[in-house]
């Protein structure tokens, strides 16, 4: 199977809703009464997930061309892509679940919600084993991935749970900063992933380096210095250093730079994925 653009698509939203989750998870252990940016966060989840999955059905050619393939999936527990079957089948009802819960302003029992952060890590880290099984592009097949797209939905997840509260509930957003350290620690460790990851390839051939030499170089070297490194990671990264001095009276002008930059972090980790599906497919292809 040779996927396309909408690989990516899927790849993001899915680690994004994984990420969201754990996000939330987070923030409602520790400010219980911030409703409604937890409410919003938690419904958000299904759908992102949702909407991912239908790229994921239209890029592979099943579902509506051929339905029968994904009954196919379920029997078949060695495939990498069988048992992410199971962890949506089982991350998708809980999400939903807990969803419902918070709409209708119930709360959610512990126990689902510890259920649902297991569900969201193996999510998040599965978005990277399903590229890595495909052993004929050595870009994909590299140890480093699941890793890589595991932290890079968390920072993700983050963005979009902080955005949510920015356009929400201005007092709730600014609770959010209880996640710049971890928003820090996982962007710094995100360059240092994406390193290894080229470093690994370069050494698994004359098609690794030619998908990185593609990648630092070639026809995706804007989208990767500019967009991944410079838009989605370090300028993120550099705004969170400058805000956390703000002083008061500058509160307003402080957030929306904030809210800024985590739009930047969602830019960051859809071009992660687009440029490694991208630079693996083009191998393939030539």
């Amino acid at each position: 199977m040779v996927w396309g653009p909408l690989i990516a698509v899927y790849l993001f939203l899915a680690g994004a809703a994984a990420g969201a989750y754990l996000a939330e998870s987070f923030i409602s252990f520790k400010y219980p009464t911030d409703k409604k940016t937890r409410r919003w966060g938690r419904i958000i989840v299904p759908v992102l997930l949702g909407v991912g999955l239908l790229m994921l059905m239209i890029d592979a050619e099943a579902g509506f061309k051929n339905p029968l393939r994904f009954f196919g999936l379920v029997n078949n527990p060695a495939s990498v892509m069988t048992i992410g079957v199971y962890i949506i089948c089982m991350f998708m009802p809980i999400s939903l679940v807990v969803a419902v819960l918070e709409l209708f302003h119930k709360n959610v029992p512990r126990w689902l919600d510890i259920i649902g952060d297991i569900g969201a890590v193996c999510l998040a880290g599965y978005t990277g084993f399903l590229l890595g099984d495909s052993l004929g592009v050595p870009l994909w097949h590299n140890s480093i991935l699941p890793a890589l797209f595991l932290v890079s939905a968390l920072t993700s997840g983050i963005a979009i749970v902080s955005l949510l509260g920015f356009l929400g509930d201005e007092s709730e957003f600014e609770k959010m900063r209880a996640l710049r350290p971890i928003h820090i620690v996982a962007t710094i460790l995100e360059l240092i992933l994406i390193a290894l990851m080229l470093f690994i390839a370069v050494g698994k051939g004359a098609a690794g380096a030619a998908s990185v030499e593609m990648i630092l170089s070639g026809q995706y070297a804007v989208l990767f210095w500019l967009g991944l490194i410079g838009i989605g990671l370090v300028l993120p990264l550099a705004l969170d250093v400058f805000t956390a001095g703000t002083a008061n009276d500058h509160k307003a002008g402080a957030l929306a730079v904030e809210a800024s930059g985590h739009a930047c972090v969602l830019v960051g980790g859809f071009l992660l994925r687009f440029i490694v599906v991208m630079a693996g497919v083009t191998m393939i292809l030539f």
